[in-house]
């Protein structure tokens, strides 16, 4: 069933509510009438056919400022849509400049000094590299949003085992946490299973993970717990780390949005990690906040619906 714009729905609220008025008047001409008597003078019909005629006209004048009022909430939802691609557009653009630009620095470098020393030329490979995985992750980040955004109902959705994907996460987290004398502390029961999407229910993990990775500050526990309730699994994702300044919770979710634009770089971090999360959480009938925590770390709490178990 095709939905109803605003205009229309206002333009049938008013015509229904004029319809059920002028019936009732028509019926019992007056209130104090407690009884239905038939339209047996010229004079009532009369009053009917008016009464049709400035029911139609006022059909058709609400109809058209409704069609106009339609056209305005399109076009106004089209400029907000064309100012969010302009903006991403350009963010985008944004962050694909630094990476690129710091490699044809490195390579030209090389290839206009035939006689620097091997160290020099190491280095510059490695850091190089790092430019390029750097802009690998963020054009695979870029590549997962699209999909969210666009072919959200070719995802292929299978019986996941949260568990034990969270399991995997700590162990290949094992080295970056000792790097920096932090604690994971898992702390979910054996049993959670969602139906969904692996790759995204993935990156909803590893992306939280790694933000309190890179940002939680060294020596903080990240502790992850989960129940269960009637509306799916809740989980809630914090840390006792620096945490962040209170105006910035609102846009913690937005797409290239960072906290401390240089260290984010400097960390290796594409600002799309945690916009993919809310997306992805998004698509699996749940929904994401962040607040501090007592102690000033940050927390997520979030929603993951079980899905259909005989689904495969």
């Amino acid at each position: 069933m095709k939905k109803l714009s605003e205009g229309r729905k206002m333009w049938v609220s008013v015509m229904v509510v004029f319809t059920v008025y002028a019936t009732i008047f028509m019926i019992f001409e007056d209130y104090d009438r407690k009884y239905f008597h038939p339209l047996s003078e010229v004079s009532d019909w009369h009053l009917l056919a008016f009464s049709l005629v400035v029911m139609a006209g006022l059909g058709w004048l609400l109809h058209h400022y409704a069609r106009r009022m339609d056209e305005r909430i399109s076009r106004e939802q089209q400029e907000k849509q064309n100012q969010l691609r302009r903006e991403l557009t350009q963010n985008i653009a944004h962050e694909l400049k630094t990476p690129v630009t710091s490699i044809l620095g490195y390579t030209e470098t090389i290839l206009d000094t035939p006689d620097i020393d091997d160290a020099t030329k190491n280095k510059f490979i490695e850091r190089t590299n790092a430019q390029a995985q750097r802009l690998s992750a963020l054009l695979q980040d870029i590549s997962t949003l699209n999909k969210m955004d666009y072919a959200a109902a070719m995802l292929q959705k299978e019986r996941i085992d949260i568990s034990a994907m969270v399991a995997d996460i700590v162990l290949e987290s094992e080295h970056a946490l000792a790097a920096r004398q932090m604690t994971f502390r898992n702390c979910l029961p054996e049993d959670i299973c969602v139906q969904g999407n692996w790759q995204l229910l993935y990156g909803i993990f590893r992306n939280l993970t790694d933000n309190a990775l890179n940002y939680a500050g060294r020596g903080t526990t990240i502790t992850l717990t989960a129940d269960r309730q009637p509306d799916g699994w809740h989980f809630a994702f914090s840390d006792n780390g620096v945490g962040v300044a209170p105006e910035h919770l609102p846009r913690l979710f937005e797409r290239f949005y960072r906290v401390d634009k240089g260290r984010s770089r400097e960390m290796g971090g594409t600002g799309l990690g945690l916009a993919i999360v809310k997306n992805a959480v998004v698509l699996h009938g749940g929904k994401i906040a962040a607040r501090l925590t007592e102690n000033g770390g940050l927390r997520f709490d979030f929603v993951l619906k079980e899905g259909d178990k005989n689904q495969s």
